[in-house]
């Protein structure tokens, strides 16, 4: 498991980010997970057609499952095409899924995907451990974000 703010590995090819997460959530830590894919789906993230947004884990009979992960459907393949908005399973060794059953039963965290990339031939994705921010914390982290950037700026004009 990686905590968060760790650098990435260099040698992964992205597909997608989910943005709106780091904004919406307090990321406690973060792990990477297998997805079970159909081969149309593979070759729609390779061209890089994937929405994270609105999607989370659900844990449910001692698996995980990305609920709600939009994967546009692969032109070339008319009627062999996937279900966009299906249910996919996440890969995950028996003690991590143990252990995230136990986090998840803590109040108020939940499973959110940060983002989803190739590493190798192999479709992953990184999962956040997650608490929801309330309004006045996205106010603050906006608001100590653009004195930061003040005091840098102001830095760089005295040099």
């Amino acid at each position: 498991m990686k905590k968060a703010g760790q650098k990435d590995d260099p040698t992964r090819k992205l597909i997608a980010r989910n943005r709106k997460a780091r904004h919406d959530y307090h990321i406690l830590e973060t792990l990477e997970a297998g997805i079970s894919l159909v081969g149309t789906e593979v070759k729609s993230l390779r061209a890089g057609k994937c929405n994270l947004q609105d999607s989370y884990g659900r844990l449910h009979n001692g698996e995980v499952f990305l609920e709600n992960l939009h994967i546009s459907p692969y032109d070339p393949a008319n009627r062999f095409n996937h279900d966009p908005r299906r249910t996919r399973k996440l890969l995950l060794r028996r003690r991590e899924i143990k252990r995230l059953i136990g986090k998840t039963r803590e109040k108020g965290l939940t499973l959110i995907p940060l983002s989803m990339y190739f590493k190798g031939r192999h479709a992953k994705v990184e999962l956040g451990l997650a608490r929801g921010k309330r309004q006045y914390d996205k106010r603050e982290a906006i608001s100590k974000r653009e004195s930061d950037l003040e005091l840098r700026r102001a830095a760089f004009r005295r040099q």
